[in-house]
């Protein structure tokens, strides 16, 4: 039993104890500054995030009104939206009639991306694919508040700031942005949330984002596998392999099961014959014969600068991270596969990944950071935080002229040239309520009002018909067929009404 002056220091010590932990308890509440920076942090991030979405509603607002957006995908995705809106099938009759599947084809059977009727009620306010382009501008920018937040967490508040500017300069935001509207538009606001919360313990919000992120792709539980490893390897064992198996359940079950079961077929994006006809195929083949998959993984030379352009944004220090077990089966899909346009930069295959990239650049540099200062004592962290995200940005600003939205500073890129002008009149000619085949780029300016097929070098369906006869356009390989096809087309007794700058419509009565 303890001395009378004992119990009195344990007392005084605990009181003191008491008040101390009372003062941190009450300072959040009470202390100004706090509430106030939240207040200035919440300002600034809003401002950024407003910002972000004129610039990317600009260029593909800009890019539709001018006839430099495609039915394939715009229109494809605006008639699916569409199903949706009015409660019935999410039919695309233009990818429909494009696969040989008829009108009636539901967009599902070709990805399975049920994510997309989150989008229905924006069309109840505008029905045109002019909604799809604003979305999805404001979809990529909501993910800046999740990567911030990651980010002030690891680095501090001064490198948060930096890598969502880089990221809102990003160049396959730029890229997707560019290409028409598609289902990576919901991926680097849910990759960014399922990092950020998981990092901040706030486990079932991230269990939550990984289900949504599900419904945006089929494949998507590939990435749900890699980022269960991630969770593996910080040592929630339970988690990470639920979120494995759940992964790889979702997609197996989706292309067994839900694409045949709506018309499509689950087999038409394997891009991996040279390496094997099945999934199973491919992994033993990468077990008995790993040098040629990495041959295949790296030739040719376009994979490589992909990559390169994927990883250099973060100065490498992506790979430092077990963040990139996440990202890494997107990546395996893209450059194994026999598909050019899966390689390349061109596209919006490269957004999927760009906030894991960017939350695993921020995670390998704290990694690195921590290693150095091991051996180096006086490394100052929050230094070494700030150089790295300050030269992510301006890697970020020198990769903007290379990428579209250098178009943006450009003013030919707002020209309303004569060709603008007559295909508008052409589009004008066209009545509302018919079927009508237009070539790729006219398309999506008659969607809202038309059903819109994608004209072809095949016999005619529709009694519309909108043709360039002045440029090349998918699927046509020169202006000379689409020439050629017009003049067969007024054999068939098609009356032309409407000619300039070589947009021809014709009519069948």
């Amino acid at each position: 039993m303890g001395s009378r002056s004992d119990t009195t220091e344990d007392g005084a010590q605990r009181d003191v104890g008491l008040r101390g932990l009372w003062a941190r308890v009450r300072s959040p509440i009470t202390s100004s500054p706090r509430p106030a920076a939240r207040t200035r942090h919440a300002v600034a991030l809003t401002a950024v995030i407003l910002a972000a979405t004129g610039v990317y509603c600009l260029l593909g607002l800009v890019r539709f009104h001018l006839f430099r957006a495609t039915s394939m995908d715009l229109t494809l995705f605006d008639q699916t939206v569409r199903g949706f809106a009015s409660f019935s099938a999410p039919t695309s009759p233009v990818r429909g009639m494009n696969l040989g599947k008829g009108m009636d084809f539901i967009q599902l059977g070709e990805h399975f991306s049920p994510i997309l009727a989150v989008l229905a009620p924006l069309y109840w306010l505008h029905d045109g694919p002019e909604t799809l382009i604003v979305a999805q501008a404001a979809l990529f920018a909501l993910a800046i508040p999740s990567l911030w937040l990651f980010t002030r967490r690891v680095l501090g508040t001064a490198p948060a700031y930096l890598v969502v500017f880089a990221y809102a300069l990003s160049w396959p935001i730029a890229r997707a942005m560019n290409f028409d509207f598609h289902e990576v538009a919901f991926a680097p606001l849910l990759t960014a949330v399922m990092i950020e919360r998981f990092s901040a313990g706030r486990h079932a919000v991230a269990a939550v984002a990984a289900a949504a992120l599900l419904l945006v792709k089929e494949d998507m539980g590939f990435m749900l596998v890699g980022f269960g490893g991630y969770v593996l390897l910080q040592g929630r064992r339970q988690d990470g392999v639920t979120y494995m198996g759940c992964g790889l359940a979702y997609t197996g079950f989706v292309r067994a099961i839900f694409i045949p079961a709506v018309g499509g077929d689950p087999n038409m994006y394997w891009a991996y014959g040279q390496l094997g006809g099945t999934l199973s195929a491919v992994a033993l083949k990468a077990l008995t014969d790993p040098l040629d998959v990495l041959g295949t993984l790296l030739s040719p030379q376009i994979k490589v600068d992909t990559l390169a352009f994927l990883l250099w944004p973060t100065l490498l220090t992506c790979i430092f991270s077990p963040l990139m077990l996440m990202a890494l089966p997107q990546l395996l899909e893209r450059m194994l596969s026999d598909r050019q346009q899966w390689w390349v930069t061109d596209f919006h295959h490269s957004a999927f990944t760009v906030t894991i990239l960017l939350c695993a650049g921020v995670d390998g540099t704290a990694r690195l950071i921590r290693w150095a200062r091991r051996r180096h004592p006086a490394l100052g962290e929050r230094g070494a935080s700030l150089m790295w995200a300050a030269a992510v940005c301006v890697v970020a600003l020198t990769l903007v002229p290379r990428f579209p939205f250098d178009q943006l500073i450009r003013p030919d890129f707002y020209d309303r040239k004569p060709e603008v002008v007559a295909a508008e009149q052409a589009v004008a000619a066209v009545p509302s309520g018919v079927v009508v085949e237009a070539v790729n780029h006219v398309g999506p300016r008659l969607s809202a009002r038309t059903t819109v097929l994608l004209w072809e070098d095949k016999e005619p369906t529709a009694a519309w018909i909108v043709a360039d006869t002045a440029r090349v356009a998918y699927p046509w390989g020169s202006a000379d067929r689409q020439r050629q096809r017009v003049d067969e087309l007024k054999g068939l007794g098609y009356q032309v009404v409407f000619d300039s700058e070589g947009y021809v419509v014709l009519h069948r009565v």
